[in-house]
């Protein structure tokens, strides 16, 4: 027997989020609703700290003070940014029109576009 679960995401594509322990932020483009990267991913995080599977992961245009990036961050280790400041990954434009009200408006055909 085959038990599915409801997960309903606490947080939203377009929504600007910050990660709970590192200083990065970013625009979340990307829901999977329980885990879905790779076993050497997961085991490469150290084992006090990984996340567990069964909770929303989420694809993120990542920036720090250094860079900009693609990251896949659970649930439990994100917060909402309350900065109110739009994120300045080069590729938000290819996923996201307006930043309004501290949150992005999804473009209408976001599918064709290629991830870097």
């Amino acid at each position: 027997m085959i038990e599915t679960v409801n997960r309903t995401a606490k947080f939203e594509i377009g929504q600007v989020v910050k990660h709970r322990i590192y200083p990065f932020r970013g625009v979340i483009f990307d829901v999977d609703p329980a885990f879905s990267n790779t076993e050497e991913w997961l085991n490469a995080i150290p084992e006090n700290v990984r996340p567990r599977r069964d909770q929303p992961f989420y694809h993120l245009l990542a920036e720090n003070v250094q860079n900009y990036y693609v990251a896949y961050v659970s649930e439990q280790n994100l917060l909402p940014d309350t900065s109110g400041m739009p994120v300045n990954h080069p590729q938000v434009e290819q996923f996201f029109g307006e930043f309004k009200d501290a949150r992005y408006r999804q473009k209408k055909s976001p599918q064709s576009l290629t991830i870097c």
